[in-house]
């Protein structure tokens, strides 16, 4: 997702909403719902942990997400800490609305927020999603996105119950889209001049992943479970093969 969906003057009415306490690892199966809209579950793979942003997290991301090589293909961020706060606090109520689910990118062992994976409804009832991430460039090659994003993907999937799922990518950002394409995602074509950055137009590649698609490709997908301790959903695990 290389538009944040946030713009400053979305900030009216800033609320923060706590944290889910909903520990184990990120994965659900069909027809397991957790009350996301009140707070997010919190997602562990085996170097990362997802959870709900928090305004604490608001320094690292200034420093890990403003950079020129972070930025470059994606649509500006906020460039102070007020600004990442005010972010912060507006994905909680968009979360809240039912409309947008914003996961922190925390490294195991750490409680750094080193980036963030979106997910944005494009139509009423999420059927149809967009979905998108940012890591900071130190901690790139790490491993980050390749078990999160599977995380994000079956939370999107079997809890939001999405259907369709849309990521763009500019043409010219080859980690971006080879980090999609090991999602199972595919290419449905090229958008032309479709982002605007810095006064240039980029191209942009499409990519789409459908529910189906993910299901029929669970056979390839690690084990996950997830863990209720806050009475959030019941106890649960299930076994993907």
């Amino acid at each position: 997702m290389e538009k944040m969906p946030y713009q400053p003057h979305m900030d009216a009415g800033t609320k923060i909403f706590p944290s889910a306490e909903v520990y184990g690892q990120a994965g659900l199966t069909a027809g397991t719902t957790t009350d996301w809209k009140a707070s997010l579950p919190v997602l562990h793979a085996e170097r990362v942990t997802l959870r709900e942003l928090q305004l604490t997290d608001a320094p690292s991301l200034l420093s890990l997400l403003t950079t020129e090589e972070v930025a470059r293909f994606i649509s500006p961020p906020p460039t102070t800490l007020d600004g990442f706060e005010k972010f912060i606090a507006w994905t909680h109520r968009q979360r809240a609305a039912g409309q947008f689910a914003c996961f922190a990118v925390v490294p195991v062992g750490t409680d750094v927020a080193v980036g963030i994976f979106q997910l944005r409804a494009l139509d009423a009832d999420f059927g149809t999603g967009e979905w998108g991430f940012v890591i900071g460039s130190p901690y790139w090659g790490r491993g980050l996105f390749e078990d999160g994003a599977p995380a994000v993907l079956q939370f999107g999937f079997e809890t939001i119950g999405i259907h369709r799922l849309e990521a763009r990518a500019c043409v010219e950002n080859g980690r971006g889209n080879g980090a999609l394409r090991k999602t199972g995602a595919v290419i449905e074509g090229t958008l032309r001049q479709s982002f605007l950055k810095d006064g240039r137009r980029h191209d942009q590649h499409l990519w789409t992943v459908l529910a189906s698609d993910w299901r029929a490709s669970a056979s390839h997908r690690p084990e996950f479970r997830l863990t209720s301790r806050a009475g959030v959903a019941p106890e649960v695990t299930t076994t993907v093969h």
